[in-house]
């Protein structure tokens, strides 16, 4: 009896110091964003979630942000970073940069219920064009090669639908940034642009004149995509089981554990998400296969 007492109690004990253990490795966990914004406004929009994460996990966490968003794919792909925020896009090029070596985790869902959001082609209110038709001949800024509204999506269904970027459209140049891409719309240095909303209260535009960066009104627009899955947050699959669990759990809970950090870092005021829900790459396979016929359109 005492033999089998110690043998529990040693069990009793392993438990929590095996859980522990990734923290000796991991002193540092690190996240990536993507460049869907200025990067003052990113960093700043995501410290009340870096400080909740280090309360919670009981570590330094630092947020990793890039350029542009292959920055953050390649930052996975190169194990310079655990964790980040992707849009459906860009974790299928993680996936297929790392060969299958990271996975989703979770993703954001909003106040109806919904788990996706739209690519729009926005356009200034004032501006004479009402539809596709009138951007003949025009210029419309993508947003970046890995973003799904902001590229892949529009591009993919354009083509479907009759409109190839590459000729219909006077130039088709890349902005950097969904911000970007809006305001140059605003100063008039593109004709359209495309970006997201994830309904009509909620997405790029209404941010950025939460924001004060655009005046309500000011942007309109005229093309929607079909629903897209929303982007998950990311791990890499290479890392201890026990951190993507606490991560995963610590992402999960931020809505009801820290509400201020979730609702700064999901865009404030302009904002209707709720909670986050689990996903598995399922979800996502139709973006690999997009974004692979993509690039075979662009071979070809």
């Amino acid at each position: 009896m005492r033999f089998l007492a110690a043998t529990a109690l040693i069990a009793l004990v392993s438990v929590p110091a095996m859980a522990a253990d990734w923290k000796t490795d991991y002193k540092v966990v690190r996240f990536g964003v993507l460049s869907g914004e200025n990067e003052k406004d990113r960093i700043a929009r995501y410290k009340p979630f870096e400080a909740y994460l280090e309360k919670t996990l009981g570590v330094d966490i630092e947020i990793f942000t890039a350029g542009n968003y292959d920055g953050v794919v390649q930052a996975l792909a190169a194990d310079q970073i655990e964790f980040a925020f992707l849009g459906s896009s860009a974790y299928a090029a993680a996936y297929t940069e790392t060969n299958g070596g990271v996975e989703p985790l979770l993703t954001s869902q909003q106040e109806d219920g919904s788990t996706g959001y739209y690519s729009i082609v926005a356009v200034r209110c004032d501006s004479p064009y009402k539809k596709i038709e009138d951007l003949k001949g025009k210029v419309l800024a993508f947003a970046d090669p890995d973003s799904t509204s902001g590229y892949a999506v529009p591009n993919y269904n354009l083509v479907q639908q009759g409109f190839e970027p590459s000729t219909y459209f006077s130039a088709i140049p890349f902005s950097g940034s969904h911000e970007a891409g809006v305001q140059g719309v605003v100063n008039g240095q593109f004709d359209a642009a495309a970006t997201y909303i994830n309904n009509e209260k909620s997405g790029i535009p209404q941010r950025m004149v939460a924001k004060g960066m655009i005046k309500a009104g000011e942007v309109c627009w005229i093309w929607k995509s079909p629903e897209i899955t929303s982007g998950p947050f990311t791990a890499r699959k290479n890392l201890p089981a026990e951190l993507i669990s606490a991560m995963k759990d610590a992402v999960k809970n931020v809505p009801t554990a820290d509400p201020a950090a979730f609702k700064e870092m999901s865009g404030a005021e302009s904002s209707t998400a709720k909670a986050y829900v689990e996903v598995n790459h399922d979800r996502y396979q139709w973006i690999v296969d997009m974004r692979a016929w993509l690039k075979a359109q662009r071979k070809s």
